[in-house]
């Protein structure tokens, strides 16, 4: 018994010690050994849940013009890799330290900070492809599959440590143990290391392909490097992507090999950058002081011009802030950041009914768009529409039904149109998308309470769902 309990701490402090996933007899292989362990139906349900936890424990940005542009450049990019599958959900973290993420499934992330550090529109590419990558090769069940080959020589050697102590040799037991838990640790950082660096060349041909500057990687690493070079405890992004110099000098070289052309930069990422800066700039006052003076040495940056027509607007300086972005505006009537940022100036002038005409007619030539019919939403709330309004959003709840902040704001309208009923059904479908499925049921009851004698087939249908939803909590408790 001294000898199971001696193997068994041996094995749980190496982290041997793994839970073990059921297989279906009858799963079919993908060409990798890693789909015999996740499926790429099971790295679908892992990413939902990450989403879910995401959701309730970090605050995501609420801007709809960036979060437009995010997921439009990274599904534009992902055309150009070798992604099989389509992206599940596109999150952008309300923070200003650098960060991207992939998780199983398709889920694709970043920092607001990604966007000030990102000097132009391939650096940014290439971390984005970076991940694509990732998900492109499957690393995370690769590194499960991994895990497991490695089980079975490791606990080998373990038992061999565990017997050297059983036969009276601690310290020498002691050091084996200890050798066998570093070789794991470096075989694992070998292998993080190898998909690192498969992940850079693999993005780096995603970046060729889509007409993107390949040297960007490296331009970006190194910046990350000098930002970071004398901090205690490195950003999120280098403790999960470790950067170095055989890394920096592969990406380097590899862009060498590439044919060079002259790239240009991409006006509506600059743009877009200018609003996460805005949005992290705590005195409006000293946000024109900068603009104006970027306007001052280059008079034609239009991204400063349009940096400081936000930053006038938050002062309060309404006239000369929709002078400008009109401006913009007719040199290209057509785009969808700057009827944006217009329609936001107007709303926020108090001229409501303007911003409304201007959305209604952008959303004739461009039906169902999110940024603008969320905007188009707000203006009707503040002219009082607010049945109107809950009708644009329930329509983008039925396109985007993976959006937390349509199911909030639908949640919120219905409120105002004093349908307590869609409240319910709104924040339900809120709470369920923050994992809260307790809430959500809880809300979910109390609209099958108020149709009860009205409308049974929403009651049947509400019933389902309910159950759908404890049948989730009981696996989860499982």
């Amino acid at each position: 018994m001294k000898f199971l309990q001696t193997m068994l701490l041996a094995l749980a402090c190496a982290g041997l010690i793994q839970p073990v996933f059921s297989q279906p007899q009858a799963l079919p292989s993908l060409g990798d050994a890693s789909s015999r362990i996740i499926s790429p139906q099971l790295e679908k349900r892992i990413g939902e849940a990450f989403l879910k936890q995401l959701r309730s424990q970090m605050t995501t940005s609420k801007d709809p013009l960036i979060k437009y542009y995010v997921e439009r450049q990274l599904i534009d990019l992902a055309q150009y890799s070798n992604l099989r599958e389509a992206i599940l959900s596109v999150v952008v973290i309300d923070d200003e330290n650098i960060n991207a993420f992939a998780a199983p499934g398709g889920v694709v992330g970043i920092n607001l900070g990604l966007l000030l550090y990102a000097e132009d529109v391939h650096e940014y590419s290439s971390v984005m492809a970076h991940e694509i990558a990732h998900l492109s090769q499957r690393h995370f069940a690769r590194g499960i599959e991994e895990q497991r080959n490695q089980a079975i020589p490791n606990i080998a050697a373990m038992l061999a440590a565990v017997l050297i102590g059983i036969v009276g040799g601690g310290d020498a037991a002691l050091a084996a143990l200890s050798t066998v838990q570093a070789a794991s640790f470096a075989s694992q950082m070998r292998f993080s290391r190898a998909r690192e660096t498969e992940a850079d060349r693999i993005g780096m041909n995603t970046l060729v392909r889509a007409d993107l500057d390949p040297s960007a990687m490296s331009r970006m690493f190194e910046r990350m490097q000098r930002a970071y070079r004398f901090t205690r405890r490195p950003p999120e992004f280098l403790l999960t992507h470790p950067l170095s110099e055989t890394r920096i000098a592969d990406a380097r070289n590899q862009a060498l090999d590439l044919p060079h052309e002259h790239y240009s930069d991409s006006l509506d990422y600059r743009l877009i950058r200018v609003r996460a800066e805005t949005h992290f700039q705590k005195n409006p006052l000293q946000a024109i002081e900068i603009y104006r003076k970027r306007l001052r040495d280059q008079p034609n940056d239009t991204a400063a011009n349009y940096g400081l027509a936000i930053s006038l607007s938050k002062n309060d300086q309404h006239e000369e802030a929709l002078d400008r972005v009109e401006s913009l505006l007719n040199i290209n009537p057509q785009s969808i950041l700057y009827n944006g940022a217009f329609a936001e100036l107007l709303i926020a002038a108090d001229r409501t009914n303007l911003a409304r005409d201007l959305l209604r007619h952008q959303l004739v030539i461009n039906p169902d768009n999110l940024p603008l019919s969320m905007l188009y939403a707000e203006a009707l709330n503040k002219l009082g529409l607010h049945e109107e309004a809950e009708a644009v959003l329930e329509r983008q709840s039925k396109t985007h039904p993976i959006d937390v902040d349509v199911w909030f704001e639908l949640a919120e309208t219905a409120g105002l149109a004093g349908n307590i009923t869609g409240v319910h059904l709104a924040r339900a479908e809120y709470f369920y998308l923050r994992g809260s499925f307790h809430r959500a049921i809880q809300h979910l009851e109390y609209a099958q309470r108020l149709v009860r004698r009205t409308n049974p087939p929403l009651v049947a249908k509400l019933s389902q769902r309910i159950q759908d939803l404890r049948t989730a909590i009981r696996r989860a408790q499982s």
